[in-house]
C-alpha cells in the first residue's frame, strides 16, 4: 500500500475544484494536497487516482508521491468554515495525500513540451478514459521545469457503474477515447508510437503492483465484494483494454 502519514494541521481549502480540497501539514513534516473521501466524488476517486498516478510513474511520467493520510475526529474542531468542517468530519479515516509542489505552475501552451512525453500522457489519458485533462482544467503543473501530472480522479469511469447489468471488460475495451478537448490534442500523431512503446509494459504483473497500492478500505464492496476480488476486477477491465486490438486509441485526422 502506499505510504501512511498522520494529518497533524489543516492549513487552508484549495477552493479550484469542485471536490474542496486542502493542504495539510502531516507528522513526516510534509506538506500535501489533501482529497477527501467525504468529497462529492467519493472513494472511487481516490481509487482512480492511485490506480493511475502509480501507472504513470511506472510508465516514465512524472507525477507527485502519494500518501494514504489517516484524519482524525479532533482535526474538524478547530475549523471556523461550516462547509470545510462538515468536509473533515466526513473524512475520518483514511484520505488521499499529494505531496504539495512549492512554486509549481499551471502549464500553459506557451511552455514548451517535449512531444514524446505529450504523446505518452495523451496515450495514458486514453487508456484510463481520463476525461479531465481540457483546456478548461490542464491538470498539468511546471515544477523545476519539468512536467508533472495530477488529478486523475476523473478516470477510470467504468467503476461507477460495473454493479449495473450489461457492464463488463470487453464493452470497455472497445470503448473509444475523444481526444478532440485534450490540452495535448496537437501531439496526437505521437501516439502510435508511444503505444508501441507503453502498452506491452502493462502486464497482469505491473497492474498488480499498482493495484495493491490502493488501501483496502477504498475499494468498496459493491466493486465487487472483498479487496481482493476487486482489485481482480480492475485488473479485468485495464488487461482487456490494454490486451485488444486497441481501438479506442484517438489518432491523428488524415491530411
Amino acid at each position: 500500500m502506499i505510504g501512511t502519514v498522520q494529518a497533524s494541521r489543516y492549513v487552508t481549502p484549495l477552493r479550484e475544484g469542485g471536490s474542496l480540497p486542502g493542504i495539510i501539514e502531516a507528522d513526516d513534516l510534509g506538506t500535501y494536497v489533501v482529497k477527501f473521501r467525504g468529497a462529492g466524488q467519493g472513494m472511487k476517486a481516490l481509487v482512480a487516482e492511485v490506480v493511475v498516478g502509480e501507472l504513470a510513474r511506472r510508465l516514465g511520467l512524472r507525477v507527485p508521491e502519494l500518501r494514504a493520510v489517516e484524519l482524525d475526529p479532533l482535526i474538524a474542531r478547530y475549523e471556523a468554515d461550516q462547509e470545510v468542517q462538515d468536509l473533515l468530519t466526513a473524512s475520518v479515516g483514511l484520505n488521499l495525500a499529494v505531496d504539495f509542489l512549492p512554486g509549481s505552475f499551471g502549464w500553459d501552451a506557451g511552455y514548451p513540451v517535449d512531444p514524446d512525453e505529450a504523446a505518452r500522457i495523451l496515450w495514458l489519458d486514453a487508456f484510463t478514459a481520463n476525461v479531465d485533462r481540457s483546456w478548461r482544467n490542464p491538470n498539468l503543473l511546471i515544477w523545476h521545469r519539468r512536467l508533472w501530472l495530477i488529478d486523475h480522479g476523473a478516470a477510470l469511469y467504468f467503476h461507477h457503474g460495473w454493479s449495473r447489468p450489461g457492464a463488463d471488460p470487453q464493452r470497455f475495451a472497445r470503448q473509444p477515447y475523444d481526444a478532440s478537448d485534450h490540452v495535448l490534442v496537437q501531439y496526437l500523431g505521437g501516439v502510435p508510437q508511444a503505444d508501441l512503446a507503453l502498452a506491452p509494459q502493462v502486464d497482469d504483473r505491473l497492474l498488480g503492483e499498482v493495484l495493491a497500492e490502493v488501501p483496502d478500505e477504498w475499494l468498496e464492496p459493491d466493486s465487487g465484494g472483498e479487496p481482493a476480488a476487486v482489485r481482480q476486477r480492475y485488473l479485468e477491465y485495464l488487461l482487456a483494454r490494454v490486451s485488444g486490438d486497441r481501438g479506442w486509441l484517438p489518432r491523428a485526422a488524415a491530411a
